[in-house]
């Protein structure tokens, strides 16, 4: 006897839903890059199809009451610390990768052991081996705010260095602060006193578990041109003729690298290091025979910007506070529609072939 009866569909098993629903999954993740695929009209239908079916099933309202557990968080996905196989480009170690221009009010040590509450920006950065895929930027910020509530110091910077060393598991890292600071200074003659801001920068390189600690400091100074202030006078003296020798606004940007043997180093004596150097700093706060005696200093003190890097030099070298140095100085001239410009090094720190083409761009102060 032959029995017909309806045909019979199997139950798919567990395994087997599960295996389909991976295939579909990976068939929506294809659908999202169409447009890398090779031409196929067929396919490239089926594949919008489902990329338009798969769009609108997504939630469009923020889910302000979801809360991720542990489990969810586990699971995110985290693509920066990925396999060397993700890596875009030559595998070869990178010195540097971070942020920079990460702003926070910060509280500073003066040297009459107040403090101080600066805006202050940041730039932090550690080595990446040629392996690995990238770092996660935020733990860098993290690892800043656990000693954000400290006065600053070198020895705060160090601490948080060593923090995100060991966050994101690197040989090398760096932290520069950068922030402008006032200092109240007095007129020549008058008893006026006015806020000089000194843009200052503090930086922490930890290099081959050598850790070496720097200050970067702009001032700001006048410098009157030997060889004008010779002319001038001789017009004067042999012609009877008024003539005025020609001066301009000039930057020195001292970087410091700091003995370590010494505990502390106030900004304050950096700025008053340079003054000794170069007494002609910009003024403040000015009356009339302020500005005369200005006029005076300037004319006690004129310089080529090839004098202006050797005194500071002279007064960096006595220093034993200091270790290697760097001076860039640029007289931004009134005479010429081109500035004069000097380098000079002193130790390994500093020393190189190569400047930056922006160097002396950045220089300009516009008060």
């Amino acid at each position: 006897m032959t029995i017909n009866s309806p045909k019979m569909e199997c139950v798919p098993s567990i395994k087997n839903v599960k295996e389909s629903l991976n295939i579909l999954k990976q068939i929506q993740k294809l659908s999202l890059k169409i447009d890398q695929l090779p031409t196929d009209s067929n396919l490239s239908d089926i594949l919008a199809e489902i990329q338009a079916l798969s769009s609108k099933s997504l939630k469009t309202t923020y889910p302000s009451d979801f809360i991720p557990d542990d489990g969810y968080l586990k699971a995110m996905p985290d693509i920066q610390n990925g396999s060397a196989s993700l890596i875009k480009g030559s595998k070869q170690r990178i010195q540097h990768v971070g942020i920079s221009n990460f702003r926070l009010p910060v509280s500073f040590k003066t040297k009459n052991l107040s403090s101080l509450s600066l805006e202050t920006s940041v730039t932090g950065s550690v080595s990446l081996e040629a392996n690995k895929k990238g770092v996660n930027m935020s733990r860098i910020m993290r690892s800043f705010y656990k000693t954000s509530e400290e006065k600053f110091s070198f020895d705060v910077i160090t601490k948080a260095i060593s923090l995100y060393k060991k966050d994101l598991e690197s040989f090398d890292a760096r932290i520069q602060m950068k922030f402008s600071f006032p200092i109240k200074v007095a007129s020549l003659r008058s008893e006026l006193e006015g806020y000089q801001y000194y843009d200052i920068a503090l930086e922490v390189v930890d290099f081959e578990n050598i850790t070496k600690k720097i200050i970067h400091l702009d001032y700001v100074y006048s410098s009157t041109c030997p060889c004008s202030l010779e002319l001038a006078e001789h017009a004067r003296s042999t012609r009877n003729q008024l003539a005025t020798p020609h001066s301009q606004r000039s930057v020195a940007r001292i970087s410091a690298e700091i003995n370590p043997n010494f505990s502390t180093f106030w900004f304050e004596d950096l700025v008053e290091l340079c003054r000794e150097a170069v007494p002609t700093e910009t003024q403040v706060m000015v009356k009339r025979e302020d500005e005369q005696a200005f006029a005076e200093l300037n004319g006690s003190n004129p310089i080529f910007v090839e004098d202006a890097v050797r005194l500071f030099a002279q007064k960096l070298s006595a220093e034993p506070r200091i270790n290697d140095y760097r001076i860039i100085a640029s007289h931004q001239e009134s005479l010429h529609s081109h500035d004069a410009i000097s380098v000079l090094t002193e130790g390994n720190t500093f020393k190189q072939d190569s400047l930056d083409p922006n160097t002396f761009k950045s220089l300009f102060h516009i008060g």
